[in-house]
């Protein structure tokens, strides 16, 4: 028995019933049953629902009936609807919510039958809640266990990482503790965080002191040792939490001796906490070697954390090199320091103009191509300067280089060069190409508007009815044609910079009344609304420049409104600015055409079967790239489009000087 033919079967088959009384029987049946039953159709709706499955969703029938299936189903969206409707009968699980809020388990039995051609759903469901608490225990009870595993595996981490930190620390204490130098770290509220014993011992310090700047005793001790307290003060207890770079001072005693002292910031989680201070006993040392070590030592700090490539040259040999420089050559320091010939490693000098440089700089730029141990190429950006007594290199003049390593932006350079030059013989060669297409396509052009001119001239009454809609489609056709070519040999000279921009004075207001005007001769009907705040507004513009931007918009936006439909043309000045709006309410550009409309040839996907070439829109962007000015729009389907051109507001008093 096929699905057309389903109806009740009683128990004596004589017994045939009309198929009215047939159905009250069976919705009598229905809505005795226990279970909740339903009908749906092929969208989900519910065509018939009986008395229990009101009951199970506190839903009235008549709102059962305006709802559909997924506004009851939670899990709707988990089942693949086609293979239960391609199936004879389905059943599955899910949770139902019902008017009150109440989220259920149930378990629905569904078979769909078609009857007259279409497919209808019949479905029995049962309520399984409590398969739902027992499940959401279970979850409960899963997501419980995985946080305390969870827990303790972070716990042991925690442990781990204790016990590695307090080893670390204990390393630290040790090495502070076992210097010569004597190293202390302070906070800017002036206090002491740490300090080692030798520091201690530097400064004579006793035991029950508490050292901060908080304690007058402790300023009194340092004040009372140094020569210059002020400097002291300033030096140790007012330090600047924006103070990101490294220090040094030379600080002197009362009883003779000579600290040496070195500051750099102390970090904690990127953020400057405080500063950290190494001091070294110099008395010994004369001024003289004092000052060549704190140099060489600063040097020496400098260049061996630096990313940077430091060469020292005294005559044509080399005498330092930084270890950025082993990285970047191959070579070891002992190959580079011992006799090596300069000439292996800088195959090439090119000296660099520097603008706003210092006359009296000893400076000069240089890029220097570099042959490595393995022979490949490095260019170096490199600053080199002449050090003259700076650094003790036997009393004999030194050069320094500073470099760092630009061979991928050389090799990026050379490949753009390469790019650029070809684009522009590319550009070139289509603008001639299509400058010629354009010449070859006129000739052929007038020939057909004048003898279409012609022709038109030689109609006579009778074949005028069949003959004139014919010419007036080739006229339409022949100024789309020239439309096409002019538009085409104007993007080929804005595309090779061929068009040049000549500002001159003039009435914007009068100009934008005059190009209306004009495009109003050529239609039907007047579609275009100008409007201005100005009666007179003077700017150096470029009209013939200009005339192209607004004619194109103008017609844009007529073409793709609906017909007899205004357009709006609106002038304005704001902070500096020309502004010109052209407003619409035609079909609207679609969100992803928007980003690349003004792009050669490119059209939006909505415009259908309308006439165009795809090229205005990138005209008007380079005309107004010519002005210095911007395009952009605003667009929205099946409302409309605005787009706003602004140019620079150039005065001819500016324009003269």
């Amino acid at each position: 028995m096929n699905s057309s033919e389903r109806t009740l079967v009683f128990s004596n088959p004589q017994w045939k019933l009309q198929p009215e009384i047939d159905f009250k029987f069976a919705y009598f049946l229905i809505n005795q049953a226990v279970d909740a039953a339903f009908c749906l159709n092929e969208n989900e709706q519910f065509i018939h629902v009986n008395d229990a499955t009101c009951q199970m969703t506190e839903y009235s029938r008549e709102e059962l009936l305006s709802m559909r299936l997924h506004d009851l189903d939670i899990d709707l969206s988990l089942h693949n609807w086609s293979d239960i409707k391609s199936q004879k009968s389905s059943t599955f699980k899910s949770r139902y919510r019902a008017k009150g809020g109440r989220v259920f388990l149930v378990e629905t039995s569904i078979i769909y039958v078609e009857n007259l051609g279409k497919k209808f759903g019949c479905a029995v469901v049962r309520d399984k809640s409590d398969e739902l608490i027992e499940l959401s225990v279970q979850t409960w009870m899963d997501e419980l266990r995985n946080a305390k595993n969870y827990f303790q595996q972070k716990v042991s981490q925690l442990t781990t990482k204790e016990v590695e930190l307090g080893i670390s620390l204990s390393i630290f204490n040790s090495t502070l503790e076992s210097t010569a130098v004597g190293i202390v770290a302070i906070n800017f509220e002036g206090d002491i965080l740490s300090l080692n014993q030798k520091f201690i011992d530097m400064w004579q310090i006793p035991e029950s002191l508490i050292l901060s700047q908080k304690c007058p005793q402790s300023k009194a001790l340092f004040e009372n040792k140094v020569k210059n307290p002020e400097a002291f003060s300033k030096l140790i207890w007012e330090v600047s939490s924006q103070a990101e770079i490294e220090s040094y001072y030379i600080l002197e005693l009362k009883d003779g001796r000579t600290f040496a002292h070195y500051s750099k910031p102390h970090y904690m989680a990127d953020k400057i906490v405080g500063r950290v201070w190494s001091v070294w006993d110099i008395t010994e040392s004369k001024q003289t070697d004092e000052a060549l070590i704190l140099n060489e030592a600063r040097f020496r700090t400098l260049a061996e954390t630096t990313e940077a490539n430091i060469f020292l040259i005294q005559g044509k040999q080399l005498c330092y090199v930084n270890p950025a420089v082993e990285k970047l050559t191959g070579y070891k320091k002992e190959e580079l320091l011992n006799n090596f010939d300069l000439h292996r490693l800088i195959k090439s000098k090119e000296y660099r103009q520097v603008r706003h440089q210092n006359a009296a700089s000893n400076l000069e730029y240089q890029e220097m191509k570099l042959l490595t141990k393995g022979g490949t190429e490095r260019w170096l950006a490199c600053a080199v300067a002449k050090l003259d007594g700076m650094l003790d290199f036997g009393g004999k003049p030194v050069e320094l280089i500073t470099g760092i390593d630009i061979t991928d932006y050389k090799n990026v350079e050379s490949d753009l060069n390469q790019a650029l030059e070809q684009a522009k013989q590319l550009s070139e060669l289509r603008a001639r190409f299509l400058a010629m297409v354009c010449h070859e396509f006129r000739t052929p052009l007038n020939i057909v508007s004048f003898s279409n001119s012609l022709l038109k001239q030689q109609v006579d009454k009778h074949t005028k009815q069949k003959i004139q809609p014919l010419i007036e489609h080739i006229e339409k056709a022949i100024e789309q044609i020239s439309q096409m070519l002019d538009d085409t040999l104007l993007f080929a000279k804005a595309e090779t910079a061929k068009i040049s921009f000549e500002p001159q004075p003039l009435d914007l207001v009068q100009f934008c009344n005059n190009l209306v005007a004009q495009m109003h001769m050529s239609m039907s009907q007047e579609l275009i609304n100008f409007g201005s705040q100005f009666d007179c507004l003077i700017a150096c513009v470029d009209p013939k420049l200009l005339a192209p931007i607004f004619k194109n918009l103008l017609e844009n936006a007529i073409k793709y409104s609906p017909s007899d439909m205004m357009v709006d043309f609106i002038l304005g000045c704001e902070n500096g600015k020309l502004i010109f709006q052209v407003k619409d309410q035609g079909i609207g550009i679609p969100l992803g055409d928007q980003e690349n409309l003004f792009e050669p040839f490119y059209r939006g996907s909505n415009i259908k079967n309308l006439p165009g070439t795809g090229l205005g829109l990138s005209i008007i962007k380079s005309l107004v790239d010519l002005h210095g000015g911007q395009i952009a729009l605003e667009s929205q389907v099946g409302v409309g489009t605005t787009f706003t051109v602004m140019l620079p507001l150039i005065e001819e008093e500016f324009l003269c000087s």
